[in-house]
């Protein structure tokens, strides 16, 4: 009897010693969080001695949560943390989860939109005019000596698949692991305008406060998701499938989540390992940040992200 009490109350202890951590996610549950999803079901946090919640929405939303101490990280674009810093907050990008950005232009191939110079007077689909779809849109147009002006804009929220698909806009600025695969899927032609040269830019990756990188949390949250990412590069359908019960039936497919998975690596991880964040690719997006005055001329890369709290036994 008495041993069982104990061990009751070891138990108990172990409960009450976990540390509550809230990770933003985003928009809404998605197959893109897999990494996220796999450590919680994985018992990755668990056994950094952490609760984690995950908390979704607009990351236009979730960053002044992250600021004001009612969440503790956020997954977002590297552009969040860059453009907050620059503007006096106290964030860093601390993980990538992405290591370039996946956005695209779609388009239906009866659209006969092959290239750049082909947007000049389409009607352009586009979530909103914030984030990383309207920077590397903005950039696309500007490397092909084209403006806004030349085409015409629809803000239509993340509606992109069908608004294409309905004709409702010519095209579309979207992710090349989601909206043209599916159209793939159902047996249209697609056409696609990469954004990569254009924009050289850093993906999404996980953000928190500078107060985070001081003691243990940070580095224990984050070895966690670099396990969850290292887990969804490995074992899509695995990280698939402990995706499952957060993200329904409506959240992405196993195609969607096997398509994002080269953008999980490149001959940066493979030297070191996922997660990390290769420094001339910051240097590069922060150049380009500079050169289109979104950042001050004086600061540089390593202002705005670390390595610090990654493992590189994590493979």
């Amino acid at each position: 009897m008495k041993r069982t009490l104990l061990l009751a109350a070891l138990l108990a202890g172990t409960a009450s010693a976990q540390q509550n951590v809230t990770i933003g996610l985003g928009y809404l549950p998605n197959v893109q969080f897999a990494p996220f999803y796999a450590a919680q079901k994985e018992g990755y946090f668990r056994r950094e001695g952490l609760n984690v919640t995950f908390k979704h929405g607009y990351v236009s939303e979730l960053m002044p949560l992250l600021l004001q101490g009612k969440i503790d990280f956020v997954v977002g674009d590297a552009e969040d943390a860059i453009l907050a810093h620059a503007q006096g907050a106290p964030v860093k990008y601390v993980m990538a989860m992405y290591q370039r950005v996946p956005v695209t232009v779609f388009s239906l191939g009866a659209k006969g939109i092959t290239k750049p110079a082909d947007l000049r007077g389409k009607t352009v689909g586009i979530p909103g005019a914030f984030g990383s779809s309207y920077f590397a849109f903005q950039a696309l147009l500007d490397a092909n000596n084209l403006t806004e002006r030349d085409v015409k804009l629809a803000q239509i929220g993340f509606t992109q698949l069908d608004a294409v698909r309905s004709g409702r806009v010519d095209a579309a600025v979207g992710f090349v692991n989601n909206e043209p695969l599916q159209l793939r899927a159902n047996g249209q032609k697609v056409n696609t305008l990469s954004v990569n040269a254009a924009y050289p830019m850093v993906g999404v990756g996980l953000i928190t406060t500078e107060k985070n990188l001081q003691g243990f949390l940070g580095r224990k949250v984050t070895r966690a998701a670099q396990q969850g990412v290292a887990l969804t590069v490995r074992d899509p359908a695995r990280a698939f499938r402990d995706s499952a019960s957060f993200i329904g039936s409506g959240g992405g497919t196993l195609d969607v989540l096997k398509a994002s998975t080269p953008l999980m690596t490149s001959a940066f991880t493979r030297a070191n390992a996922v997660g990390f964040s290769d420094p001339a690719t910051w240097t590069k997006a922060i150049a380009f940040l500079q050169k289109s005055k979104q950042v001050p001329a004086g600061v540089k890369a390593t202002d705005f992200y670390t390595n610090s709290l990654l493992s590189k036994t994590v493979k």
